[in-house]
């Protein structure tokens, strides 16, 4: 938090309301900190304050990170009108958490729902490279060739997509083929987009991890969990 802030800010940045209806809230008695009713927006707070809403406590965090599993058919936003959303599948009254990035409406997998702009801000830079792995069902027969391909770098007309890793994991059928790609860079239906230049289809995607940050296997589909102190401290790393 560094250092103490007003109690109405606190409760509003826990997104118990509006400052005017939290500053109500408060003139009503319905707060207490230390185990004392607190009727004055103003009074400070900090870390070290017990901070209670109608006798349950409130933990204060100025940021929040979550590891979402997300599943197909949810929109990467934070709302859409006929869509469910990411943040319908997290469990926080917060107001303020967006995605990191973007997976298509029919990708699953690993996506980071954070309010800290600053490291979204630096997972997302163009500059830092931040590597991407997915797993992918290819529509073709992926061999060596492919490989150097994603190797060397492709033209996609608008953009030549920088050198990725393609990794072939097996073989299921005569026709098809199962994947492994991490890219270095995030571009609108780029996995997509990849395959297609060389003359393949994306049957099914899911990605794998983000930087430092890897999906958690035992996490279910549509689930989500909150990033472990390790979890957070590593994505932070420069």
């Amino acid at each position: 938090m560094g250092g103490k802030i007003r109690l109405d800010k606190y409760l509003a940045d826990m997104s118990f309301g509006t400052r005017t209806e939290v500053k109500q809230m408060i003139k009503k008695g319905l707060v207490g900190v230390n185990g004392i009713v607190v009727k004055k927006p103003e009074a400070k707070v900090g870390e070290e304050d017990q901070v209670f809403v109608s006798g349950k406590e409130v933990t204060y965090s100025e940021f929040e990170y979550f590891m979402l599993h997300k599943p197909a058919g949810v929109v990467s936003a934070t709302e859409d009108r006929i869509h469910k959303t990411v943040l319908d599948c997290i469990d926080s009254n917060r107001k303020d958490l967006f995605p990191v990035g973007r997976l298509d409406i029919d990708t699953e997998g690993l996506l980071l729902i954070t309010n800290d702009g600053e490291l979204a801000h630096e997972l997302l830079s163009p500059k830092k490279h931040v590597a991407k792995t997915y797993y992918a069902k290819i529509d073709g027969v992926v061999t060596e060739k492919e490989i150097l391909a994603f190797k060397e770098g492709l033209d996609l007309k608008e953009f030549v997509a920088k050198s990725a890793e393609l990794v072939v994991l097996s073989r299921p059928s005569e026709q098809q083929s199962e994947i492994q790609v991490t890219i270095y860079e995030g571009k609108f239906h780029q996995v997509k987009r990849m395959f297609e230049a060389v003359g393949m289809k994306v049957l099914y995607l899911k990605r794998l991890s983000m930087g430092t940050l890897c999906l958690d296997e035992t996490l279910e589909v549509g689930m989500a969990r909150p990033l472990t102190k390790e979890e957070i401290e590593q994505l932070k790393r420069k």
